[in-house]
C-alpha cells in the first residue's frame, strides 16, 4: 500500500469567526478534505474554546493521521497573557476590543507622537495592537500584570499547545504577526524591549522567539512538522502567491488592502500600518470598517436583493450623473473617524433615480479603496497588479466598475480559504525547505475607463466629512 503521509499538509486559518482546516497536496495545492468549527462570539475569548474549535476542525477534515506538516495563520494582535507555568491568567482580548482605545492615545503621546511611532516600529498604536492591550491591563488589571511571564499572539498560542506546551522559552512566532504587536519593527526584523516595557507598566514578559518563514517551529506529539505560521493577512498574500508589486484587496465585513513589498511602511499619519509578510518581505496595510456591508445596505434601501441592485448599478451612467456616496456607515478607521456616518451628496432632481443610488454606493465603496492604495502607494510602494478576494468580489457590480477606478485591471482568483491555503503551503515550505509554486486559479477582469473627476467628487465629499 503506497504512504501518502509525505504528500499530504494542512492549513489552519483561526479567525475571529471560526477554525478552518485545509488538507492539500503538498506538490500541488489541490485541496483534498477540509473542516471547520465556529467560535464564540465577543471580544475577550478563552483561548481554550480555539483549541477545541481547532480539534473539532481537525476532526471534521478527516484527522491528521496521513498528514506530513501543518501550520497555523490566526487573527493578529490578540493578547494572550501566561504565568510562569504556562496557564492563561485571563480571557485573551481580541484585536475588535476597543478598551484600550484610551491606552493607545497616551502611548502616541507618551513616545513623542504618532510620527515617532511610525519611524520606530512602522505601526501607531490604535486600540486593535497589542501594546495598548498590554497596556489597559497594567493600568487596569495590575495583579494579572504582576502575574504574566509571558505574552503570546492567537497562532501563536495554538502552534505551542500543537508541539505540547512544552515551556514557555520554546513559545515561537513568525515576523508577520510579531510585526502587528507594536513592539516589533518590521524594517529591523526585530523586537523594541523599551516599547515593550513602555507598554506594560516597566514590566519584561518573555516574548516568542521569531523564526524565519520557513524554519521548522518543532513537531507535534504524532511527529507532525510545524510551520513557524503566520499573521491572517499575511497568510492569504501565501496562499494567492502575491508577489512583489502586487496589491490585495480583501472585501468582506471590512476591507483591507496590503501590498507585497520590499519597502518599509512608516506612516505618521498611522493609517498604513508597517507589517512584514510571510517571506521576508513587506506587507504594507490598510484596513476600512465599510465593506461588502454597504452593497447590501444600499440594496436594502432599494428594496432589491444584490443581483437586482448589481444590474441596477450597471444600468447608471459612469460617475452616476454627479450623486457621489460617501460609505462611512460604521464609522471608519481609514481615515480614523470613529464617529463619522455615511453622506449621499451632490443630489438633484435629475439625478435621483435608483439606478444612480446604486451605482453611487458601489463607486463610493471602491473609491474608499482607491484612496487606501494612493496611502500605500504614498510610502513609496509600486502595485503592479491588483488581486481582490472576499464576498465583494463575487458581485458583478464590483467587478465590472473596480478596473476602471482602479485604474488597472483586476484579478480574481477562484473562490478559496486563502488564509488557510497560505498556512498550508508554508507547512510544505517547511517540509521540504523549498517554497511550492502552487497555481492559483484566477481570471482578469478589465472595464471601462473611468475619468478621475469621479474620484475627485468622491475625495471632495469625503473631505466634507472630514472637516465636521
Amino acid at each position: 500500500m503506497t504512504d501518502t503521509r509525505a504528500t499530504l499538509v494542512a492549513g489552519v486559518d483561526s479567525s475571529t469567526q471560526s477554525c478552518k482546516v485545509v488538507v492539500c497536496d503538498a506538490d500541488t495545492g489541490r485541496v483534498v478534505r477540509a473542516g471547520s468549527s465556529p467560535h464564540p462570539a465577543g471580544t475577550e475569548i478563552d483561548p481554550e474554546q480555539w483549541w477545541d474549535a481547532l480539534n473539532r476542525a481537525i476532526g471534521e477534515a478527516g484527522g491528521l493521521d496521513d498528514v506530513a506538516a501543518l501550520s497555523v495563520a490566526g487573527q493578529q494582535h490578540g493578547l494572550i497573557c501566561l504565568d510562569g507555568d504556562g496557564s492563561v491568567i485571563r480571557d485573551a482580548l481580541l484585536w475588535n476590543d476597543t478598551r484600550s482605545a484610551p491606552s493607545a492615545a497616551a502611548l502616541v503621546d507618551e513616545l513623542g507622537g504618532a510620527q515617532e511611532w511610525a519611524s520606530q516600529v512602522g505601526v501607531v498604536p490604535v486600540a486593535s495592537i497589542t501594546a495598548t492591550k498590554l497596556r489597559w491591563v497594567a493600568d487596569h488589571e495590575s495583579d494579572v500584570a504582576d502575574a504574566t511571564a509571558a505574552v503570546c499572539l492567537p497562532h501563536d498560542w495554538l502552534t505551542w499547545r500543537l508541539r505540547g506546551a512544552d515551556g514557555l522559552d520554546t513559545l515561537v512566532t513568525d515576523r508577520s504577526d510579531a510585526s502587528g504587536t507594536g513592539y516589533f519593527s518590521a524594517a529591523d526584523g526585530a523586537y523594541r524591549e523599551d516599547l515593550l516595557q513602555l507598554a506594560f507598566g516597566g514590566r519584561r514578559p518573555l516574548l516568542p522567539r521569531v523564526l524565519e518563514p520557513a524554519e521548522v517551529a518543532g513537531r507535534t506529539g504524532t511527529g507532525h512538522v510545524l510551520g513557524v505560521g503566520a499573521g491572517d493577512n499575511a497568510a492569504a498574500a501565501l496562499g494567492l502567491a502575491a508577489g512583489a508589486g502586487d496589491c490585495v484587496v480583501s472585501l468582506g465585513t471590512s476591507g483591507v488592502i496590503s501590498a507585497v513589498t520590499e519597502t518599509p511602511a512608516r506612516d505618521g499619519a498611522g493609517l498604513v500600518a508597517g507589517f512584514a509578510d510571510a517571506t521576508g518581505r513587506q506587507l504594507p496595510l490598510v484596513c476600512t470598517l465599510n465593506g461588502a456591508p454597504v452593497l447590501a445596505t444600499a440594496a436594502g434601501m432599494l428594496g432589491v436583493d444584490l443581483d437586482e441592485f448589481g444590474r441596477l448599478a450597471l444600468s447608471a451612467d459612469v460617475g452616476s450623473s454627479g450623486l457621489v456616496m460617501v460609505p462611512y456607515l460604521s464609522g471608519e478607521r481609514s481615515p480614523n473617524l470613529p464617529d463619522a456616518t455615511g453622506s449621499i451628496v451632490g443630489i438633484t432632481g435629475g439625478n435621483a433615480t435608483r439606478a444612480n443610488m446604486a451605482r453611487a454606493a458601489v463607486e463610493g465603496l471602491l473609491c474608499s479603496l482607491v484612496y487606501c492604495m494612493e496611502l500605500i502607494r504614498d510610502q513609496g510602494v509600486a502595485i503592479d497588479r491588483v488581486l481582490m478576494i472576499g464576498g465583494g468580489s463575487r458581485s458583478e457590480a464590483v467587478l465590472a466598475i473596480a478596473p476602471g477606478l482602479f485604474g488597472s485591471p483586476v484579478t480574481v482568483p477562484a473562490p478559496g480559504e486563502y488564509v488557510a491555503l497560505g498556512a498550508a503551503r508554508q507547512a510544505a515550505w517547511a517540509l521540504t525547505g523549498e517554497l511550492p509554486a502552487w497555481k492559483v486559479p484566477a481570471a482578469q477582469r478589465t472595464g471601462t475607463a473611468i475619468g478621475p473627476e469621479v474620484y475627485a467628487r468622491y475625495r471632495s465629499a469625503a473631505e466634507l466629512i472630514l472637516s465636521r
